[in-house]
Formats: C-alpha cells, structure tokens, sequence
C-alpha cells in the first residue's frame, strides 16, 4: 500500500510527521529536534505532535529510555496506528481531558505528592535547582481478575518523562506478594500504608550511605564489617 506523502499539508501535524518518521527516519533509527525542524519548519510544535503518536502506540525514545542516546537524539523503535488514515488518529478514551475537578480530588487524594517519587509541588530535586511540578497520570492497573482498567495518579513532571505513560502496574499479583508476606512483614506494611510513608530501619539508612561510595571506602567498610563478624 502506498502511503501518503509526509510533505502534503492537506495532512495533519501529527500524521505528517508519523509518516515522515517511516518515509525518511525508518524504524530502529536516530533523528534530532534540529532535523524534526527542519523537515517542518512551518509547524510550530511539531515536537510535540510527536509526542502525541505514543498515545496510538507508536514508541520513540528519548535518552531517558535508551542511554546510548544523546540528550538531543531520538529513537524511532517501532510504528503504531495509522494516524494519517481517517478515525485512526482519534486518541483513545482513557486520554481524555480531565476536568479541573478531577484533578484536584487526585491530588488531594494523594496528598499533593508525586507517588512515584514522594516530592511535594515546588520541592526542590537533589540537583537544588531544578522544582517540582506535579501532574496527573493515567496508570494501567492490571486486576485481579484479570481485566484493566486506567486509574489517575500524581506524578511529578520528572518522573513522567520518558516512558511514563507506558507503565502499569499488575494489582494482582501485588495483592499476591502480600498475601504471602509474614505476619510481622504484613503488619509493618500496613504501618507504612497508613503513615504512607516508609520508615527506614538503621540497617536501612547504612546500607543507603554505602552503595553511594567509591570503590575504595566500600572494600574499608568489607573489610570493617568482616573483622566485627568474625
């Protein structure tokens, strides 16, 4: 089947640059933005619309998923819908605009907190500089009998990057491990479920500091720990 150009501006942005990606990148490839803006330099966010074909299954990494990538470089790894064909490019119904209200009761319900990594809106990251922006993420939670469904989560912009929308979680199997957790382990758990927060044991805290050292301070500490062990 032949496809349409990428060039015909009768097209879309979006289905312009899937086709481009197939026409001139071909999968498995490397572009830039410089090259993305080049080959449209009459479409304003044509990053963005880019980004928009991870929601019909299209995948493109960043250097946040593929580490061999520079920070300006983009993989195309694999082609999804055909966007470019009428009713192919409707985003699906879990991508759905939220309503202001539905925001604010996920975030209230999550405390105002990214639930991937705990920062607080306006937080700084360890870097001191950068901030925190909190969105709302849709999660595909996979039940316990076995159908799916799409839930709303906070998240910080940091950890939605690359990859994010891609996650799921298997709330069965979950469900699972924790059936099989211990007594006591089921009891500290439910301790941290209702602090939501974990409390980190001493044990914790040294192993924390530990696998931070260079190679040098760790063999010191071995080498402490093995004369205090034997």
């Amino acid at each position: 089947m032949t496809l349409p150009s990428w060039q015909d501006k009768n097209l879309g942005s979006m289905a312009r640059g899937a086709l481009w990606l197939v026409s001139v990148v071909g999968e498995g490839n490397i572009f830039t933005k410089a090259d993305l803006r080049a080959a449209f330099p009459d479409v304003a966010q044509i990053d963005r619309r880019l980004r928009d074909l991870r929601d019909h299954g299209w995948k493109i990494d960043t250097s946040r998923e593929d580490v061999s990538l520079k920070q300006q470089e983009q993989r195309f790894v694999t082609r999804g819908a055909d966007v470019w064909i009428p009713g192919k490019a409707k985003a699906p119904k879990h991508k759905s605009s939220l309503t202001a209200a539905q925001r604010a009761k996920v975030l209230q319900g999550d405390n105002h907190l990214c639930r991937m990594c705990g920062i607080g809106a306006g937080e700084a990251y360890e870097d001191g500089i950068e901030l925190a922006k909190l969105n709302v993420a849709r999660r595909k939670v996979l039940l316990a009998d076995g159908t799916a469904e799409y839930q709303l989560v906070t998240e910080c912009k940091k950890c939605g990057t690359g990859g994010g929308a891609d996650r799921e979680v298997d709330l069965g199997a979950l469900l699972d491990l924790v059936e099989n957790l211990a007594p006591m382990e089921q009891r500290v758990f439910a301790g941290w479920i209702a602090a939501d927060r974990r409390s980190l044991s001493p044990l914790d805290k040294v192993w924390g500091i530990y696998r931070t050292l260079p190679a040098a301070s760790r063999e010191a500490v071995a080498q402490a720990i093995d004369d205090t062990v034997k």
